[in-house]
């Protein structure tokens, strides 16, 4: 596990940001927490026993994809370099999941999602509250019901599932 670790940490690229942009940061972390739920989504249809997991995978590849994209045309607009991957503690959490399989796996991804779309919703609510850069703010306000339902959805299976959080 650490060598995969370490793997992680020198294949992870590291983002150039503008500096000129005090949501800079914002941008990163959104960018990254996006595109873990793709691959953390594209792997739940896969490897989810329950349908329930897998049409929740299948919702991640949806809604965050197309957030991803919202996100990207406009941190092009401000010349501000998204990073390629997730970050490292996503890229591990991710890989503590590929090794799991059958009902293990699905409890674990459930609450691995409630975990990372907690974080995320602190991350935009913060954002939305106290963001310097008026286009970050309106995206963090537009995306925040999606990211809600999201929890609330995720929690709900949970409770179907009885996976305490």
């Amino acid at each position: 596990m650490k060598s995969l670790l370490a793997l992680l940490i020198l294949a992870a690229p590291l983002a150039a940001v503008a500096a000129d942009d005090p949501d800079a940061s914002f941008y990163n972390k959104a960018a990254e927490a996006g595109m873990y739920e793709v691959d953390a989504g594209t792997q739940a249809q896969d490897k989810g026993t329950s349908q329930a997991v897998k049409d929740f995978g299948a919702m991640m590849v949806k809604d965050h994809s197309a957030a991803n994209d919202k996100l990207k045309a406009l941190a092009a607009t401000k010349n501000i370099s998204l990073p390629t991957t997730a970050s490292v503690g996503q890229m591990a959490s991710k890989a503590k999941l590929d090794v799991l399989s059958g009902d293990t796996y699905d409890k674990a991804y459930i609450k691995s999602q409630i975990k990372a779309h907690r974080a995320t919703i602190a991350l935009f609510k913060k954002e939305a509250a106290s963001g310097q850069d008026p286009d970050a703010k309106a995206f963090a306000v537009a995306t925040l019901p999606t990211l809600h339902a999201h929890l609330k959805k995720i929690n709900s299976i949970a409770a179907d599932a009885g996976v305490k959080a």
